[in-house]
This record gives C-alpha cells, structure tokens and sequence, in this order.
C-alpha cells in the first residue's frame, strides 16, 4: 500500500515551526512527508518547493495569509489543511490541539472542498488566480481613480472611488467584507464587487454569476493603479491597459476537516 503523501508549510515564526516540526516527527513512520525549503532549513530536513510537492494534501500552519501564498505556488492546487495560529483566519479550520487528532483521523481518507478561483489577464497576461480577491485600488493615497466596469460586455457601472474589490465568494469575509461588502456563503458560485470609499451615494455592492466575464476601464490617462491579488501578487496598470476578470479553470481546494460549519464560524469570529 502507498503511504500517504503530506506536505508541510508553515508561517516564519518560532511558534508555528515548533509545531510544524512536531507534526512531522509524529506522522514521518506513516507518512511521505515533503517539507517547503524555509520551513526545511529551519528543522534541518530536505526541502521541496510548493509547486513541486506531489502530495496527498499540504497542511498550512499559521493563517489565511499563509494558505493563500501556499495555494498561489501552486499551478493545480493540492488540497490544503489549515492550522490556526492565533488569527481570526476563515480558512484555517483546526486548532493547534486538534492537529495530531485531526490528521490521524485525515490518513484514513478525506474529503475535499472546492473553491472558485477568479483569474486576471492584465494586458493578455495572466496573473496567478485568486482565491479571495482582485483588490483594483489607487496607487496615489487621496487620489481617487475614474473606472468603468462591464460584466458580459454590457455597463455595468462608472465610478469614481479609492478602487473597487472583486472577490469570490470565499472572500467575501475578507477585505470585501471591511469595506462593505455582503457575506457569501463560500459554496454559492458568485462573485462580488465592492467599491471602496466611492464618490457616489448610490454606489452599492453587486453580486454577480460566477461565470460572468469583467471587464475594467480606467478613464483617466496618466493616472496609475494597482491591481492586487490574494495581498500576494501586485501590477501596475494605467488607462489603457486591458483589464479582463473570469473564473479560474481551476480551483482551489481544502481538505475538509469537520462538518460544514461557515454560519457558526462566522457568528463566533465576527462578535
């Protein structure tokens, strides 16, 4: 039988590589273990990268931030395991405790959550795809941007704002919520737009299919943006530049750890 397969990254904090070491001391005899280089350095192990790793599943020991960098070095997501480490994360599930009972429970077999992903083209080139958010906002602090956006070819909106959010529904409960924006269930197959501090009363957030085609116009020459993905990846852009938004082909994935638990999850990390 062909043992399990599991990678492991892990936040660059003595904490979380204390643990990451001692999850794989303890499952290393039933398990092919495969280690991120910086974590690997820091136990003395052999390193693989990311992108690299042909696993079973990666268990991500830290936050949010820490599973997105993990999912955006991968090309085709390995489902990842999120250990919490202290934040008010909503995809890290099992606590620091609950790991070692958690992933002996996950070697018997497991079930995996897919996630829509949405993927930028800037100037025909493709950004890595985000799992969150494609966060469009003013490269100048206090100087608004003047952009039009069309969904499926038809006007959707102009607006002049400090940018605007475009997050799937997994990301609704990131920056998309602080500014304003609806809670989604992460299952619904959607996507969410989100003006950040808008120079119109009227502008309100939209949800829109998650098969809809965006696009983003920026009206003003000589006036630069930013487009950022997952607070991973960041471009410039100006007035011009094609902006094209659209469901990634593929998608992230989670190993699901315990029973579908979003409302809860919300209700408790949201008081």
């Amino acid at each position: 039988m062909v043992p399990i397969r599991i990678g492991f990254v892990s936040r660059n904090d003595a904490e979380s590589i204390r643990l990451a070491g001692s999850l794989i001391d303890h499952f290393r005899d039933r398990a092919e273990i495969f280690v991120e280089p910086e974590l690997a350095e820091h136990l003395g192990l052999k390193g693989t990268p990311v992108g690299e790793m042909d696993v079973d599943f990666i268990v991500s020991i830290g936050g949010d931030g820490t599973i997105l960098r993990t999912i955006h070095k991968m090309e085709d997501p390995r489902p990842v395991l999120g250990i919490n480490m202290g934040t008010v994360g909503f995809l890290v599930d099992v606590e620091p405790k609950d790991a070692v009972r958690t992933i002996e429970h996950l070697l018997l077999g497991f079930e995996v959550d897919e996630r829509t992903r949405i993927e930028t083209l800037l100037r025909g080139e493709r950004l890595p795809p985000a799992t969150n958010e494609v966060a469009l906002i003013t490269s100048s602090p206090a100087k608004m941007l003047d952009f039009e956006i069309k969904v499926n070819g038809s006007p959707l909106e102009r607006l002049r704002a400090d940018g605007m959010i475009f997050a799937t529904s997994t990301g609704s409960t990131a920056y998309a919520m602080s500014a304003g924006g609806p809670i989604v269930d992460p299952h619904l197959d959607a996507i969410v737009l989100v003006p950040v501090a808008p120079f119109k009363l009227s502008a309100r957030p939209w949800v829109i299919r998650g098969d809809s085609v965006i696009e983003v116009d920026l009206k003003l020459p000589g006036k630069e943006a930013l487009v950022v993905v997952d607070g991973q990846t960041m471009a410039t852009v100006t007035h011009g530049d094609e902006i094209v938004m659209r469901r990634a082909e593929r998608p992230a994935r989670f190993v699901k750890a315990s029973r579908d638990g979003f409302y809860e999850k919300v209700k408790a990390k949201l008081v």
